[in-house]
């Protein structure tokens, strides 16, 4: 329909009977309505707002919703940091040479004392809770609370008292060598204070978890997150030598770790509490293997 035509229509008169009416003809601005003035928004609109111009949103949320916001976005980003450097640093390919040894599983394996999945399992059940993994969370455990407490002189005594603690050679080598490795590793990509603290605390040889206790805590990673993780990750480097000995399938192989899921939680939480005193092993057999792997004639493994 063209500017200048005129309008015509029906309506009904109060007599019932058909009118016709008729509008003027709309040319320029004759026969428009007048633009109705728009309502302020709240949104950062003005009263001159422009007809046709869509409003503006202020990006801006009430204060207390902004304020809350930025609290679980902050404690949502930490948490995510947390989970990104936990998976970084005990990954298989972060460079310890973890994939060489397999703390004597290798001859208990020749032994005939690991011979299937089941066996597997009973055998780590017993490291993790009565062995070298319960050992190392609890030297863990106090590393981590010694960086915690800015205690240099405890850290030291950890560091020393962890060097010195493996049953044999070779499970010193395994984690001291791992244990060095990360503290390199660890301050090239993701330095701290207490990492320094720790090279000035103590000289010798580092033990693995009090390497990996010493990052975490520096990096203020709470103690259950990170002991929690440490002990997944070395569980998973014992079924990984287990998998690739008997040999296991990689089924069996998840099997096995996915039934030591609670063991892990169980040990973390008692090692978490525990004392120096309560520092020990009553896994004989197992430290026995890490002894006789010294001289097994075929070995696949460093340990």
């Amino acid at each position: 329909m063209g500017m200048g035509t005129a309008i015509t229509g029906m309506s009904m008169d109060d007599g019932g009977d058909r009118a016709f009416f008729s509008l003027p003809p709309r040319s320029g601005g004759e026969g428009r309505r007048a633009p109705r003035k728009r309502r302020a928004s709240g949104w950062g609109e003005s009263s001159s707002h422009v007809q046709g111009s869509p409003p503006t949103p202020d990006p801006s949320p009430p204060r207390a919703v902004r304020a809350g916001g930025g609290e679980k976005e902050a404690s949502g980003e930490k948490e995510a940091s947390t989970l990104l450097r936990l998976m970084a640093w005990l990954s298989p390919a972060f460079p310890v040479g973890a994939f060489s040894y397999s703390s004597g599983i290798e001859w208990a394996v020749e032994a005939g004392d690991i011979a299937d999945a089941a066996t597997l399992k009973d055998w780590l059940d017993v490291m993790l809770t009565r062995g070298g993994g319960y050992c190392d969370a609890v030297l863990f455990a106090h590393a981590h609370r010694a960086v915690i407490d800015n205690d240099d002189k405890a850290l030291r005594d950890i560091a020393e008292l962890a060097a010195a603690f493996a049953p044999s050679k070779e499970r010193h080598l395994e984690t001291t060598a791992q244990g060095n490795a990360f503290v390199e590793a660890a301050r090239a990509a993701w330095p701290c204070a207490a990492l320094d603290a720790l090279k000035a605390a103590w000289t010798g040889p580092v033990a693995y978890p009090v390497a990996v206790a010493v990052t975490a805590a520096g990096h203020r990673i709470t103690l259950e997150q990170a002991l929690t993780a440490y002990l997944h990750a070395l569980t998973a480097n014992w079924v990984s030598a287990g998998v690739r000995l008997v040999p296991l399938g990689q089924t069996q192989g998840l099997h096995v770790l996915a039934a030591l899921e609670a063991v892990v939680v169980a040990v973390a939480q008692r090692a978490g509490v525990a004392a120096l005193d309560d520092l020990g092993s009553s896994a004989f057999r197992a430290d026995l293997a890490s002894a006789r792997h010294e001289t097994q004639y075929t070995r696949l493994f460093r340990s």
